[in-house]
């Protein structure tokens, strides 16, 4: 089971405070474990005082005043940069419908001078799995997952990505349950 491209969707059981409620775009799954970035969880800090930290200047409308998001909880100092096109950049995952996941500093400095991708959404720190702990986590109904859009990454207001994730399967928030059922 290859998850790449795929969100997951915290069910309402979700114990972790880190991901209750979020939806997660996962950028690469093999045997070794997941990693992804959580889209619905911004932060206070916009992109423009990251780039004043990284010795950059951005003064580009809209992305001054985008938010900073909360990837998830491994290594919260580090940044994700999860983009469309996906360019040549150094560091750069391509993920799926020509999206991409650059880590290096090159992807930013482009967008510093006009020259970067046309979507993007930037966060401090991912979400990680080992082997087998969220096909684990799956089983154990902490999430649901379903084919990624890149609507729902670039193009959703925040606080509908949960909704417009769940939708891409037919439901609503509504009707999510707190446990599974064993017959």
């Amino acid at each position: 089971m290859d998850l790449t491209h795929q969100f997951l969707i915290a069910m309402p059981a979700m114990a972790d405070p880190h991901f209750e409620g979020s939806v997660v775009y996962i950028c690469e799954h093999n045997d070794k474990g997941a990693l992804g970035l959580v889209i619905n969880r911004p932060t206070e800090l916009t992109l423009a005082c990251l780039f004043d930290k990284i010795e950059l200047k951005l003064e580009i409308a809209p992305w001054k005043d985008a938010p900073v998001f909360f990837g998830g909880p491994v290594q919260t100092e580090r940044g994700f940069v999860l983009h469309q096109p996906a360019g040549s950049f150094s560091s750069t995952l391509s993920v799926g419908d020509d999206i991409a996941l650059t880590t290096s500093k090159d992807v930013l400095e482009a967008v510093a001078r006009g020259a970067g991708p046309g979507r993007m959404l930037v966060t401090l720190g991912y979400a990680g799995w080992g082997a087998g702990q969220l096909e684990n986590e799956i089983a154990h109904n902490a999430w649901l997952t379903v084919q990624a859009q890149p609507g729902v990454i670039f193009d959703t207001p925040v606080e509908q990505r949960f909704h417009a994730a769940l939708s891409l399967l037919g439901i609503r928030s509504t009707q999510l349950m707190g446990q599974a059922g064993h017959a």
